[in-house]
């Protein structure tokens, strides 16, 4: 049986469209003008998509899938992150809410100071205490990089003062630890926490990908190693092909497989797991390094210290050890993407790159750079030639327009998200969330890259750097799949491809630039599925 559309505004990537189309078997068998109804038989199913636009189904290409998930069971921050007191009436509500009986940490994320209305510090153990003394609390920062405990977390993490990290930090207060840590110092407190059950994991799995689907989300590049570092990556694996087997996946997932240390990419690699191996539902993606902090944070590792002061913020590995496990998993064969937002950050992981691209030169190799933000015009030029994709977040300009310019010196403000002049030199380039960072909107992703200017209207930074609306739609359709080595089996609304397709309710086309975010999703489906239905 095959499933006809007709009468609709089908966009088939790079500008392109065209009125109807057909799946069959979970492909698009069909696609062209309303004529191809002549070729339906009884018992096909015939849709009258009565004028709607339709593209490929959006591919988010970094973001936490079971980052999300978890979040979503935990005290909603980022709903609350108007001030400091609203942080702790939040936590307040959400602790006294518990059910009866129920004990152990008081998780939050989502709080962002920049946010607060008056003084702008971050939180500290002193803040939360006024939550609880008795009970260990955690709240995340909206980045992830940055995170605070109360004084009753210290005491079970038995934390004291000069406590030494590799690439992070434990922040101080008067010869005493403030609650505070940083980069990765937070995988002291996420070591901590209590891990959740394989059906738990699941459950998180599922909630996160149907809040995805809502969006028009098909398909997503996830980093989920990180999340819980007590689990072991094989039971996550196993958790999606379970959710696979069982029918109830409605995503596809391309895991970005995050790792502290060489030895943990080996014993990796030893099991047989390798970029691009899987299913059509979920593969092994690339690896993933965090090399630096973020800006919000200011941890993100600069070449010129953050405005005001004379930080420059960490890179989580010494450029020998970042060198060691890129030679590494590029001689094995592997993809990497590697987290830089910082121009230092990004200085080493290019130089890393290209010592390992010199030892042992390979074609197509589509190693990356994941948000790369503060760049210079060399650095941009030098992604372009070693010929990296880059993994972009449009998104971010909603809140980082306001930041930019109190953070970076003058010259790097001038070369910064750089992402429309590295298309321009030929590197390919993705969008997506980095999800729970921002929520997972690929609308409103859509309208930054097109605008560079926040929904409040601050900006636009660097105009000249606006993509397009085709490049703009593209990056989150075609571009994202390219990312992993799939740009021949989806992306498109094309014959022979995958039947991942969303349907919105206007034309993104036809809609004026400062309301593209405002565009609903009608309906999403996966290999021709219907996931979601407003």
């Amino acid at each position: 049986m095959k499933s006809f559309y007709h009468n609709g505004r089908v966009y088939l990537g790079k500008g392109e469209f065209a009125t109807a189309f057909a799946v069959e078997g979970g492909l698009f068998s069909e696609v062209g003008n309303d004529g191809i109804l002549c070729g339906a038989r009884e018992g096909d199913e015939i849709t009258d998509l009565k004028g709607a636009f339709v593209c490929a189904g959006f591919n988010d290409s970094h973001l936490h899938l079971l980052g999300f998930g978890s979040t979503l069971a935990q005290a909603p921050l980022q709903d609350h992150t108007g001030s400091l007191e609203e942080v702790l009436a939040c936590l307040s509500f959400f602790l006294h809410a518990r059910r009866e009986g129920e004990e152990g940490w008081l998780v939050g994320r989502g709080w962002n100071q920049d946010l607060f209305k008056g003084e702008k510090a971050m939180p500290s153990r002193r803040d939360l205490d006024k939550v609880s003394r008795d009970i260990p609390i955690v709240i995340t920062r909206v980045c992830g990089h940055m995170c605070v405990v109360n004084s009753r977390a210290l005491e079970l993490l038995g934390v004291k003062a000069a406590f030494p990290v590799e690439g992070g930090r434990v922040g101080e207060e008067g010869g005493a630890p403030d609650g505070r840590f940083y980069d990765n110092a937070v995988n002291i407190v996420k070591r901590a926490l209590p891990d959740p059950s394989r059906d738990e994991l699941k459950e998180m799995i599922l909630k996160a990908s149907r809040a995805l689907n809502s969006y028009g989300v098909t398909s997503v590049q996830s980093d989920d190693y990180c999340v819980y570092r007590n689990v072991s990556p094989t039971v996550i694996d196993e958790c999606y092909r379970e959710l696979e087997k069982e029918g109830k996946l409605t995503l596809r997932v391309y895991e970005q497989c995050n790792f502290e240390t060489l030895e943990e990419v080996k014993n990796f690699l030893a099991s047989g797991r390798m970029t691009g191996k899987g299913t059509e539902l979920f593969k092994t993606g690339p690896l993933k390094l965090l090399g630096d902090g973020s800006l919000g944070s200011a941890t993100a590792h600069l070449s010129k210290p953050y405005r005001g002061t004379s930080d420059c913020g960490i890179s989580l590995y010494p450029p020998e050890k970042l060198k060691e496990i890129i030679a590494f998993a590029h001689k094995s064969g592997m993809q990497i993407a590697v987290h830089a937002i910082g121009d230092e950050c990004l200085e080493e992981v290019l130089n890393a790159y290209e010592e390992a691209l010199k030892a042992y030169p390979r074609r197509d190799h589509r190693h990356g750079i994941v948000h790369c933000q503060v760049t210079r015009q060399d650095q941009l030029e030098r992604i372009a030639r070693l010929g990296l994709h880059v993994y972009a977040q449009s998104v971010f300009l909603d809140y980082d327009n306001h930041i930019v310019e109190k953070l970076l010196a003058p010259e790097l403000l001038e070369t910064s998200y750089g992402w429309k002049t590295l298309m321009k030199l030929g590197a390919s380039v993705s969008n997506g969330s980095d999800c729970p960072v921002e929520p997972p909107d690929c609308l409103k992703g859509i309208e930054l890259a097109v605008t560079r200017t926040s929904l409040d209207g601050t900006g636009p930074y660097r105009s000249n750097e606006a993509f397009t609306l085709t490049e703009a739609l593209d990056s989150f359709t075609l571009s994202s799949a390219r990312a992993s080595f799939e740009e021949n089996r989806k992306g498109l609304v094309k014959e022979g491809f995958l039947a991942d397709f969303t349907i919105l309710e206007r034309d993104p086309f036809g809609t004026p630039a400062f309301e593209l975010h405002k565009i609903k999703v009608l309906k999403t489906y996966l290999g021709g599925r219907l996931v979601y239905e407003a």
